[in-house]
This record gives C-alpha cells, structure tokens and sequence, in this order.
C-alpha cells in the first residue's frame, strides 16, 4: 500500500496579505506622485489602481484554482515591483505631458491574462520539454523577425523591434523564454553524456568537440544579434544564459572558462569592428569627455542619470519633487535612475531587495524541482531576471557599459512586462509541482529521464525538497 507524505500548507492566504501589502506600496507610490504634483490626485490614480488591485486579485484566485501550492512571495513582490514602476511612469507623464501610464497598465493587463492563460493552459511545466526542438525554431523565427523588410523598425539605432497592424513588437523579449526551454530541454537530456565525455587536462574536465557545438551556436547568435540587429544588451543576454544553465547542469568550470574565452573574443572584436559598441564603451569610459558627451549616441544619458541620482541623494527629493525627466528615456531604459533620484539610496537600495526576493524565491523553486528540465528552467528565468537587473543598475551607475535591456516589470514597455509575467506565471508552475503532494514509491512527478550521478554536484546533488 502507498504511503502518501505529509503535504505542505498552499499557503494562499499569506499570499494574499502579501499582496494587499504590495498593492499598498504601489498605490502609495501612485498617491503620493499624485498629491506633490501641480495638478493634485487625477482620475487614472482611481481607475489605474482599480485595474492593478483587480487584476492581482484575480491572479491570486487563480493561483488557489490551478496551483494551489506555489510560492506565496512571487506574486506579491512582483505586483509591488510593478506597481512602482506604474507610479515613476505616471510621474513623468505629468511632467511631459504625456500618456506613458495608461498604456503601460493596458500592457500590464494583456500580460497578467496571458499569464493567468499559462497557468491554465500548461497546469505542469514538464509538457514543455516535449517543445525542445520547436522552441529552438520558434527563436530563430523570432530573432529574425526583425530582419524581415517592411516588418522590422529601428528604433534608436537597433533593429530590434517588429511592427503589425501599427502595434510594436519586440520579439527578442519572446526569444529569452524560448531559448531558456530549448537550453533546458536540451542540457537535462543530454547532460550525462556532456558530463562524463571529454577529455581531462589537469583540474579542468574539458569536453569534447561535438559538445562543444550548442555553446559555440549560442555564442554565434550573441554575435549575429550584435551585428545585426545592433543590440548589445540582448546578446549579453543570450550567451549569459547559455551559460549559466550549462554550468548548473554539469558543474563544470571549464565550461566557464571557455565560455569566458570566446565572451572576450567576442567582445575585443566588437569593440574593435563596430561602430555602436565602440561608441558605448567610449562613453562608459569617457563618460564627462565634452566632445564625447555632446556627441550622438553619446554619454548625455549616463551623466545625466548620475546627476539625478546624486541629486536623490540618501533619502531621495520624494515623489513627484526631483526633476527625472530631464534624462533621456527617463520612463524606460533609465528608470531606475528615476527611481534613485526620487527615492534616495534607501528607498533604491528597497527596490533592489525587492528583485534579491523574487530571484531567491525562483532558485528556491528550481532547487525544489524534482526533475531536472524544472531545475535547468527554473534557474535560467531566475538568472534571466537577475542579469537584466545586474547590466540595467550598472549601466546606469557606470559600473559597466549601459545597454538597451530594460529593468523588469519596472520600465516602459509592453514586450518586456509580457515576457516577464509569463516567465513569472512558469515560475509559479515550478514551485507549485515540486510543493504539492507525491506518492511515495511512485513519484507523481517523476522525471522520465535517468537520474544524475552523485558526483555531478550543482543543484543537481539536492535531492532533499524545499518544502517552505
């Protein structure tokens, strides 16, 4: 007879404080822009916030429908990231007299719909590793989208974006969810043979030649989005995540270190041949060179968000009382200096933790996985996350050079905010099939694949379930 284990607690009404908290920060937010305006509270405070507290409770119910035992702190955290965002985003408008927010809140509705479609439509994550191959074509085709006459659109210097019927599209922000399951697809069926072939000199645990083809076809789209499509910061994006998830599935550092090599060639060669990439290094660099700073494409924008944040100061001016709009891109790519100037470093250093949260709780949920594919995926919309937020702050902050990736549920911008709830809604999924009860002796979510071997190490030496 099958002994059933212990359940966890779903859970679902911490989750549901928790996101009555997060609904007060992002209404405060939206409040408090609205109060220290010349024009006082507006109507869209009313009706914007009436469309976010809906849409985050209905979310929540359907979390109790359809995956009772997911993490409780996700949804929450990333309902208080977004709403944020909503409030600098309205927060410029009222400066520039435009109408930003109303159509970031209709994006953040068809987001959290498709999202919630997700929930209902894949119930569990492991059907998508049936999709490996396809979602590999499905990349391609959406990487080259923007190439196509007539359907491609440059827009500020990157021909990154894809226009039907008037509507703006970015399909790279499709492409990173894509390439993450064909990544995990890929790396949990043939780990074993990548882990133990290859040839070993010294320390490192080289592999073989043939091995060596995904990473080397990773590394050529890096480059082929560089090249033509101008966009730095998605093949950063691309090849970081390659990375990333083929070092969690062997534990390798030779695979680092090679993809270390081919990042620096790769990055000499751009610096030296393209025009756009010199001028980003040349103003991350040179940034307050006069000549450098008045040219186009130049370093205004980084100086100018360094002002701002200076001007924010420990405590920041308060919302509605610095002057952000005055950086270029002020309600997208530059947001978090927005943020730093109105907020202060505290109220920054609270955003930051905010995302800290929301990436602990993935890996928290890819280290519960029972099965490989939802650990490799797991980890890469977790790492996803993180490095979009890691080049955005140290672009703005000149720790490295700025980039065209835009922070996550934050800036201005219907591609990302769609994305980024997708990849939330699967995230949810994860946590949800490695929480909720299984039969013992008869795994109810038992990877068809052969387990690893012990040695493997990375999160696939875990084998205790994250039950909290």
């Amino acid at each position: 007879m099958t002994e059933l284990q212990t359940a966890p607690v779903p859970r679902r009404n911490m989750e549901l404080l928790l996101l009555l908290l997060s609904l007060v920060v992002g209404m405060g937010a939206y409040y408090l822009v609205g109060v220290n305006s010349d024009d006082g509270l507006s109507s869209e405070f009313i009706t914007q916030g009436l469309v976010l507290v809906g849409l985050a409770l209905v979310f929540h119910i359907a979390l109790r429908i359809w995956a009772q035992y997911a993490d409780p702190v996700i949804l929450p955290v990333t309902v208080a990231i977004n709403g944020i965002g909503l409030a600098m985003i309205h927060r410029i408008d009222l400066a520039k007299n435009t109408d930003t927010a109303m159509r970031q809140i209709m994006w953040t509705g068809v987001a959290m719909v498709i999202a919630m479609i997700a929930l209902w439509a894949i119930r569990d994550h492991r059907v998508l590793r049936k999709f490996t191959y396809i979602a590999l074509a499905a990349s391609v085709v959406l990487l080259l989208l923007p190439l196509i006459p007539k359907v491609g659109v440059i827009i500020n210097g990157a021909r990154i974006w894809v226009n039907f019927f008037g509507l703006s599209f970015q399909p790279g922000e499709l492409a990173k969810i894509t390439l993450a399951i064909f990544f995990a697809g890929y790396l949990s069926s043939n780990r074993e043979l990548i882990l133990l072939a290859g040839r070993k000199i010294g320390p490192l645990q080289l592999p073989r030649a043939r091995d060596l083809g995904p990473m080397i076809v990773a590394w050529m789209v890096s480059i082929g989005v560089l090249v033509v499509q101008r966009d730095l910061g998605s093949s950063i994006l691309f090849f970081g995540l390659f990375m990333v998830m083929i070092y969690v599935a062997t534990a390798r550092v030779s695979w680092i270190a090679i993809g270390t090599l081919m990042l620096a060639a790769g990055g000499t060669f751009a610096y030296l041949t393209m025009s756009h990439v010199t001028r980003r290094i040349d103003g991350w660099i040179h940034a307050f060179d006069p000549d450098i700073y008045h040219a186009q494409g130049g370093s205004r924008q980084i100086v100018e968000g360094l002002f701002g944040l200076a001007n924010g100061g420990l405590v920041g001016t308060g919302l509605g009382e610095g002057t952000p709009y005055r950086v270029p891109l002020a309600n997208s790519d530059m947001i978090i200096a927005s943020l730093g100037e109105e907020l202060g470093l505290i109220g920054l250093s609270a955003i930051v933790l905010l995302y800290l949260i929301l990436i602990s709780r993935g890996l928290r949920a890819a280290l519960g996985s029972r099965d490989s594919f939802g650990k490799l995926l797991a980890t890469g919309f977790s790492f996803t996350l993180a490095l979009q937020c890691f080049v955005v702050i140290g672009g703005v902050t000149r720790l490295i050079p700025l980039t065209g990736l835009t922070t996550p549920f934050m800036a201005a911008g219907g591609s990302s905010l769609l994305s980024n709830w997708v990849i939330v809604a699967l995230l949810l999924l994860i946590s949800h099939n490695s929480r909720r009860p299984m039969i013992s002796g008869v795994s109810a979510t038992a990877e068809v694949a052969t387990k690893a071997p012990r040695r493997s190490g990375g999160i696939f030496a875990t084998r205790k379930e994250t039950q909290r």
